[in-house]
């Protein structure tokens, strides 16, 4: 499954109907985000908050919808595999770790044909890891899902009272709040897209399809940089 694309040349980009559902619930999000703010902010809001709103919105969006789906089909979409005990070996002699220390079972977005599952086996054409079940990602998201979602939430939340509380002291201690929280969901932004691309950068790129234009600046580039727009708009 994912471990066998892995340095192997995926199929060029086609756009199918699989295809466009796909990129058509990944660009969605964006104008559910715009209703929020449109929901929860007044006209008169200033636009450095709306910005922020609207891209920590987007980023609760993603993290929940886009990447708790990827967690979900790791933890309980999977395959049974016929396993020897020299398929699990490395190159070094050891044993390679395996989710749940299950090599009789593949899991995944690849093993599922769930609505999801079809996006995310989309976006493995570009990165075979999100194919499959690869532990450092399955790391990286149980954070981003986890704490940077409700973070995002909890930003927007306090956004919200800023743009809409009428006294001056309250409204400074949500300030307050607002951007020590931001700077830490922007921290762990920047860590997250860091240990999710290293690997593969020291590595030689062995998962990831940058001869394809569409896969590297729309499914690598576009997306990944979207998600971390929350970083720069303070």
């Amino acid at each position: 499954m994912a471990d066998a694309l892995a340095g192997a040349v995926p199929p060029p980009f086609t756009l199918d109907t699989g295809t466009a559902i796909s990129l058509g619930i990944a660009f969605s999000l964006m104008p559910l985000a715009q209703g929020l703010a449109a929901a929860f902010l007044p006209a008169t809001t200033p636009r450095k908050y709306y910005w922020l709103f609207l891209w920590h919105a987007y980023d609760f969006l993603t993290h929940f919808i886009i990447e708790g789906s990827f967690l979900y089909h790791c933890f309980f979409s999977y395959i049974e595999l016929a396993v020897t005990e020299d398929t699990r070996l490395s190159r070094g002699g050891s044993k390679i770790p395996v989710l749940f220390d299950r090599p009789d079972r593949q899991y995944g977005a690849l093993a599922s044909s769930g609505p999801m599952a079809r996006l995310w086996a989309e976006y493995a054409k570009a990165d075979s890891r999100w194919g499959g079940a690869d532990l450092m990602v399955i790391s990286v998201e149980l954070v981003t899902v986890l704490l940077d979602g409700p973070g995002a939430v909890y930003i927007c939340y306090l956004i919200s009272k800023i743009a809409n509380v009428k006294d001056a002291a309250l409204k400074g201690q949500y300030q307050s709040r607002l951007w020590f929280v931001a700077i830490v969901v922007a921290i762990l932004e920047l860590v997250g897209g860091w240990y999710t691309f290293a690997p593969e950068w020291l590595s030689g790129n062995h998962s990831l399809a940058g001869d394809d234009p569409v896969y590297l600046w729309l499914y690598l580039v576009f997306f990944n940089t979207l998600c971390k727009c929350s970083v720069v708009v303070p």
